[in-house]
């Protein structure tokens, strides 16, 4: 993709970058977003969850940044070195070619895994050229100040709870709590700068030119060896490898935790109040995650998330959400309270900045469905399931035999009061079905009789309460005839045939009302079903359902058009937000799980039908 290294100015007049602008580098523990421009706009350290050092993308003046890019005007491109999440931003001037390879060192469980090391690489590959680099954190989410402190080759950023070191092969100077430097490179020259937490057992250590150059290759390697064991084959093999390796770069090695998406706040409207914390695991999103890396190989991931789900997930005292929370921090706490950082002006203006999430209180009975497909699974392609596993299965199904008729917030999290969501009791139908599946098959102990019962009770409910004769589709909750584009799940979770007459009157509605040029909107936010201001952009997760349920009902060549137009609004890199809106931008928390894993789940089947 072209950009140009000028979109931002100096301090003082520094502008916003399009989400879609932006790569993602990671070390399995926090992320980094990384400009077009070559400017990190994005990081929280040590984890997702803490306070952001660099927040730019929420605030250009207040937010924090760490700047290095050409010193001259430059046209830029940026691609992830082939088959790892390295990042490479390039500079092309009159004089000269230079690039930034940008990359975080996976530690795994060394002790090196504490410094959280970030290298930030400059080569001049053609002619000469001149750079500047300015590291300008802004602790706390820009409320923590910090002393800056210069040694040789070395500075050194102190706030009252977390300290980072720059290490940088050029000297460096200070402006106020700034450190910044101009230099210039002929081709061949390298140069390297080096971000590391430090304090405790960890203390400052400069990061020569070899070192960075043997943590490249190794971390090259890690990249590569873990893609090696994808199985997929298929037509879209790039698409569907980026998105492996982003869902990977959202994964929490500690505790095999799964993140919704790595920021807080993007807004899903420009100016408008849907601006949410994704840096927490949504039951949902991390078991569908499950999914689509199993359907792909990568067993290992599961087998972290099913421990996750031992430790924190396991059924616990009822409380008004269930057994389940719908959102777990990435440490399994409950506690994730909402607030808003009034300081900070949001991402070009759309206040307000969030922090937790206060839909962690919510019923939403779908996530028993998503969490036990995943864990049927995980032990149908990965390995059995434990006994103690097992008896959480069971304990969540017979809850679900019992409150699965409760009016919910549903999966769109809606503020505007509970329903009888359609999705909801698909789900809840899941979970039991699925359940059943897995004791039939392994012999397991379970009350089958009061099972299949109350699978049969929510099926018959669904099949008459679901079911709009004015619509001549199915609805988003009962007795109404509001669409809603979650219905795309009925054929996916082998709820109804796909080809069902019903089925397919259902999807010409939704493809009628709810379907613009291939995109597909969620429903309509005029309804004031969500008890929020504004509109919405089309969501992606939707789109990529819409092509699975067209394929799954054979309409092979549809498929393939609105797949192959969904394609066409990844950015540059293969990266996806929650939504596109009207004029093709993304939007949202970038990039989304959501997106990723329905994108490879949709690829998938489609390679399938097509043969």
């Amino acid at each position: 993709m072209d950009g140009t290294a000028e979109e931002r100015g100096a301090s003082g007049g520094r502008r916003y970058v399009p989400i879609a602008d932006h790569g993602l580098i990671g070390d399995l523990r926090s992320v980094a977003l990384v400009g077009t421009d070559g400017t990190i706009d994005w990081y929280c350290c040590p984890d997702f969850d803490s306070p952001s050092v660099f927040a730019a993308i929420l605030d250009a003046e207040r937010g924090g940044y760490f700047e290095l890019a050409a010193a001259v005007p430059a046209r830029t491109k940026q691609f992830y070195f082939p088959d790892t999440n390295i990042l490479i931003t390039r500079f092309f001037t009159e004089d000269g070619v230079g690039e930034v390879q940008d990359f975080m060192p996976v530690a795994g469980e060394s002790a090196e895994a504490g410094r959280h090391r970030l290298i930030r690489r400059v080569v001049c590959v053609r002619g000469f050229l001149p750079f500047r680099i300015r590291a300008a954190p802004r602790f706390g989410y820009g409320t923590r100040p910090h002393t800056l402190r210069l040694t040789d080759g070395m500075a050194l950023f102190a706030s009252e709870s977390l300290s980072l070191a720059l290490t940088s092969t050029v000297s460096l100077e200070a402006d106020g709590p700034d450190a910044w430097a101009d230099f210039k490179l002929a081709e061949g020259e390298t140069a390297v700068f080096a971000l590391d937490q430090v304090g405790g057992e960890v203390s400052p250590r400069r990061c020569a030119q070899r070192e960075a150059e043997e943590q490249f290759g190794e971390t090259v390697r890690y990249w590569r060896r873990w893609l090696s064991s994808s199985r997929y084959r298929g037509r879209w093999r790039e698409m569907v490898h980026r998105s492996a390796l982003t869902l990977k770069l959202l994964t929490y090695a500690p505790t095999g935790a799964i993140v919704a998406a790595p920021t807080t706040s993007l807004p899903e409207e420009l100016g408008g109040e849907r601006n949410w914390d994704y840096r927490y695991v949504w039951v949902r999103d991390a078991a569908f995650c499950v999914y689509a890396l199993l359907r792909l190989g990568f067993s290992e991931e599961a087998k972290a998330f099913m421990g996750f789900v031992s430790r924190h997930v396991s059924p616990g005292a009822d409380r008004p959400s269930g057994p389940l929370q719908i959102m777990y921090g990435i440490d399994g706490r409950t506690d994730l309270a909402e607030r808003e950082l009034g300081h900070l002006e949001g991402y070009r203006g759309s206040a307000p900045v969030r922090v937790g999430n206060a839909a962690s209180d919510q019923l939403q009975l779908d996530i028993y469905g998503a969490l036990i497909d995943s864990v049927y699974l995980y032990d149908k392609w990965a390995e059995p399931v434990s006994s103690e596993q097992w008896d959480h299965v069971c304990a969540l199904v017979d809850w679900v035999c019992t409150h699965w008729d409760q009016p919910d917030e549903g999966i769109w999290e809606t503020r505007g009061g509970r329903k009888n969501f359609l999705y909801s009791r698909l789900m809840c139908w899941v979970a039991i079905e699925r359940a059943i599946r897995m004791a039939h098959r392994r012999g397991l102990p379970a009350d089958l009789a009061r099972w299949q019962t109350s699978r049969d009770t929510v099926y018959r409910r669904i099949m008459s309460h679901g079911w709009s004769d004015t619509r001549r589709a199915f609805v988003q909750h009962e007795d109404s005839d509001v669409l809603d584009a979650a219905v795309l799940m009925m054929p996916l979770a082998k709820f109804i045939a796909p080809t069902d007459p019903k089925w397919l009157s259902t999807l010409d509605c939704l493809t009628e009302d709810l379907v613009s040029d291939s995109l597909v909107y969620r429903y309509d936010p005029r309804t004031g079903l969500d008890g929020l201001h504004g509109g919405e952009g089309t969501f992606s997760i939707c789109t990529f359902w819409y092509v699975e349920a067209l394929t799954r009902a054979g309409r092979l060549d549809e498929a393939s058009l609105a797949f192959e137009k969904m394609l066409t609004y990844a950015n540059h890199l293969g990266l996806y937000a929650e939504e596109i809106s009207h004029s093709g931008e993304q939007q949202g928390n970038f990039p989304q799980a959501f997106t990723h894993l329905s994108l490879i789940s949709a690829a998938f089947n489609l390679d399938r039908a097509l043969g």
